[in-house]
């Protein structure tokens, strides 16, 4: 495990046309957080350090091929198995590459979609107390009333790897 990793950060605006909030606050990428081979161990050791850190840990599953964010909770994702190439932000959003031992931190509102990933791709999600995420897909005409959700999860503390969150976001 990578002590006080420091992640990679991307900033998403919020895309009214397809309805998708997104977050004045950046993504975080944590880059290779766990060097555990074994893809089970490897599960339960981000499980273990998002529960040491004050996240949830709420499934094990792959991403859903189609948009869709959260607008009553922050979400963690713990990449134990396979890799994905992942967009963030809603239909016109970014692209990235998630690789097992990679951790995601994605602020509430922040759309996310799999584009394309290995048949055995699966993460851990997790999020903090509380917290309770429900599927959204993006609206233009209740995109004031998600903001005004969005705005109101409340920030953890730490990050789900260890470490202060508020000056990663400011």
């Amino acid at each position: 495990m990578v002590s006080n990793p420091q992640p990679e950060t991307l900033h998403l605006n919020s895309d009214e046309a397809n309805g998708y909030p997104n977050s004045p606050l950046p993504v975080l990428i944590y880059r290779q957080v766990l060097d555990v081979s074994d893809a089970e161990k490897r599960a339960d050791t981000f499980e273990s350090m998002f529960k040491q850190h004050g996240w949830q840990p709420a499934w094990r599953y792959h991403l859903y091929d189609f948009d869709h964010f959260h607008s009553t909770a922050h979400e963690a994702l713990g990449i134990f198995r396979g890799q994905a190439r992942a967009r963030l932000g809603g239909p016109d959003g970014q692209e990235v590459m998630l690789y097992p031992g990679d951790v995601l931190v994605l602020p509430a509102g922040v759309g996310h979609a799999s584009l394309e990933a290995d048949d055995d791709f699966c993460m851990v999600g997790a999020y903090p107390p509380g917290q309770d995420p429900e599927i959204e897909r993006g609206d233009p005409a209740q995109l004031a009333e998600t903001q005004a959700r969005v705005a109101a999860v409340a920030t953890p503390s730490t990050t789900p790897v260890g470490g202060p969150l508020t000056p990663l976001w400011k």
